[in-house]
């Protein structure tokens, strides 16, 4: 369903304070099964042991689909304006966002 189609249907989306704060996320577990696609959004710190899940989503194998191609359209809508996401294969690459390595935190 389109914008326009939305707007004619009357549909209407609120954001409450909270859920507009947001909840940061460097990693996701992605599981599926016959009828559901499961997204698990976690937060990995480094000197933490594991990584706190801090968003469950559950779609329809549809809507897990129509999502991939909106962050593909959006995607490629990005590296149009600000240039290439560039996807570092090594560590040290110069790579902005990377997974921590377990160790001990330091302050």
């Amino acid at each position: 369903m389109n914008e326009n189609e939305q707007k004619q249907q009357g549909l209407q989306i609120e954001l409450t304070p909270d859920v507009a704060q947001g909840e940061y996320a460097n990693f996701v577990i992605i599981t599926h099964s016959s009828s559901d696609f499961i997204l698990d959004f976690a937060r990995i710190l480094p000197g933490l042991p594991k990584a706190n899940v801090k968003s469950r989503v559950i779609l329809a194998p549809e809507h897990a689909k129509r999502l991939l191609g909106a962050l593909q359209e959006n995607i490629m809508r990005y590296e149009h304006e600000f240039g290439p996401i560039k996807l570092a294969n090594r560590p040290n690459d110069g790579r902005t966002i990377a997974p921590f390595t377990v160790g001990k935190g330091e302050a």
